[in-house]
């Protein structure tokens, strides 16, 4: 026989029986349930003093079979029965209520959270009787504003048409919002943040969300800004809201949801257990940003390093029991779970990882070495993801170094010669972007990169001057300098773009950051920049000339 989900213990062996038994129904595609069954599991419900609960099929069969409390049923896991966006799971539940009430918040909730197809409660009366079937189902458009749809069935009259209505709402979600299809094969995201944080702070965070989505070639079909006054520590927004962003997925075809936010694992897996759709958090955003641009063998390297490290506490399964493997003698046990081989290999790997790092650490301090031979001075280009350095390193050197306006268009360092006027000659480093709360996971990976910076003999910060950002931009990439012990450089401001602003603003915050203003694609704006550039390395070269 089938199992009995839910809680069963203190029942009699007749009782397990008889439901049991309900496996054996199947409810005619016209009926969202029979009158007969409707009956039974009323008297069944009355007779053992909980509710029970059935999860039907679009076929009729019935798929789980449960027994909760007076209060309530738990419905099982139905991430088997997986949904496409903008479908619902072709799954209806039918549960008693033993008291006098209709359709719960609770009730509500789960038809959102798990797509259903159509959720609905038997009022059971005193004598075990079925008074009336209160049934919902989410609703494509009312005019109310209300998300929900929901009627009042007498036991005589449950032939409603089901199959046909269920078909017809999901007909009428492709109607209503076929426009909003993705294109083949690309992901549709929704953007949350879940925030205690100023409006306006929040914003512009979405904001550059928004572009590392976009950077990542996903399609940003829409965002969520909720404040709190306290974060929940499950579910960051609480179930209610989790309800809402679910059904709005249906509407929006949303295949994905990502918060603005590092998710611990914990929280990962109260989420995605609640919100059938892809769920991931800023940092693993990046991470994959950082994944697609990798192009030398050492960027490759250190893009895997932070994604295993970043994977291996998130590492986590719904049901370990049924994945034992490499059992038996000289085994540990019972076995290994899938999820502890998982982890070792991701573990294994990461060592695999950090050796072969260590090599290339070596090699650069090889490098470092013969330059230090040549006594050549060198030049760090630093600054926030886009704010111009690759195009500053090709108008400065004549290069081709790839250009895009996105975030993170170019990751591996690039270095090139430069001569002043005065015949000095000079390497000038093109870096990694910076961001806000850069990953620590990338911190540490990029470690050898970020170790050139400690050689630079001046570091030239990039200000995007036109981004409305620019100057929580400036406090990050400072803030990042700090961790990296990197304050006792100098440092040489430019502010790029000038071109795109008033003058007025170019003076003000030329004043401000004892900056120069420049048009990285234009080199007579450059002759300025370049002459304090050379000032600075010959006094460093020649402190007493």
């Amino acid at each position: 026989m089938k199992k009995i989900f839910g809680n069963t213990g203190g029942l009699k062996a007749n009782q397990i029986h008889r439901l049991e038994n309900l496996y054996r129904r199947r409810i005619p595609p016209a009926y969202i349930l029979t009158s007969e069954l409707a009956l039974e599991i009323s008297r069944l419900s009355r007779e053992i003093s909980r509710q029970i609960g059935l999860m039907i099929s679009r076929t009729g069969n019935i798929i789980f079979v449960i027994v909760g409390d007076h209060q309530g049923i738990v419905i099982p896991d139905t991430s088997d029965y997986r949904v496409d966006p903008g479908r619902l799971r072709g799954l209806r539940c039918i549960h008693t209520h033993l008291s006098n009430e209709s359709l719960t918040k609770d009730d509500l909730t789960d038809l959102a959270l798990l797509r259903l197809d159509i959720i609905a409660s038997i009022r059971v009366t005193p004598d075990g009787l079925p008074a009336e079937i209160h049934m919902g189902h989410i609703a494509p458009k009312q005019d109310n504003g209300e998300i929900y749809q929901t009627q009042i069935l007498k036991p005589n009259e449950l032939d409603i048409g089901c199959l046909e209505l269920i078909r017809a709402l999901e007909t009428e979600f492709s109607r209503s919002f076929v426009l909003k299809d993705a294109a083949a094969g690309k992901e549709r995201a929704l953007l949350v943040s879940v925030t205690k944080d100023f409006r306006q702070k929040a914003e512009e965070s979405l904001a550059e969300l928004k572009e590392l989505t976009e950077s990542c070639g996903i399609e940003v079909a829409s965002t969520i800004l909720q404040q709190r006054k306290k974060i929940d520590p499950r579910f960051l927004m609480g179930r209610g809201k989790l309800s809402e962003l679910s059904i709005l997925a249906v509407f929006e075809r949303i295949t994905m949801v990502i918060f603005d936010t590092e998710l611990n694992p914990a929280q990962i897996r109260s989420i995605t257990d609640q919100v059938d759709l892809k769920i991931i958090d800023r940092t693993q955003l990046i991470l994959d940003i950082f994944a697609q641009r990798a192009q030398s063998r050492e960027g490759k390297l250190q893009v895997e390093l932070a994604q295993m490290k970043y994977m291996l506490p998130r590492l986590v399964t719904r049901n370990t029991a049924m994945s034992r493997l490499t059992g038996g003698i000289g085994g540990r046990g019972p076995g290994e779970t899938k999820l502890e081989i998982n982890r070792r290999r991701v573990r294994d790997r990461i060592h695999i990882l950090e050796k072969a790092l260590d090599q290339v650490r070596k090699q650069r301090k090889q490098q470092k070495s013969k330059r230090n031979k040549q006594s050549l001075p060198v030049i760090s280009i630093v600054g926030y993801t886009n704010a111009g350095k690759s195009t500053l390193l090709n108008t400065l050197t004549k290069s081709n170094v790839l250009v895009e306006n996105r975030l993170f268009a170019t990751l591996d360092p690039s270095s090139r010669r430069m001569r002043f006027p005065r015949e000095m000659e000079v390497i000038i480093t093109d870096t990694v972007g910076f961001i806000r709360n850069l990953p620590k996971e990338l911190m540490v990976a990029f470690r050898a990169t970020l170790e050139e910076l400690e050689n630079a003999d001046l570091l030239l910060h990039v200000i995007d001057l036109s981004n409305p950002r620019f100057e929580n931009q400036i406090q990050s990439v400072d803030k990042i300098l700090e961790e990296l012990n990197l304050e006792r450089i100098p440092i040489l401001c430019v502010l790029n773009k000038q071109d795109l602003v008033p003058e007025e603003m170019v003076e003000k915050y030329c004043r401000q950051y004892k900056a120069i203003p420049i048009s990285a694609t234009t080199a007579s704006t450059l002759t300025p920049m370049i002459e304090k550039m050379e000032s600075i390395i010959h006094n460093i070269s020649f402190p007493y000339s």
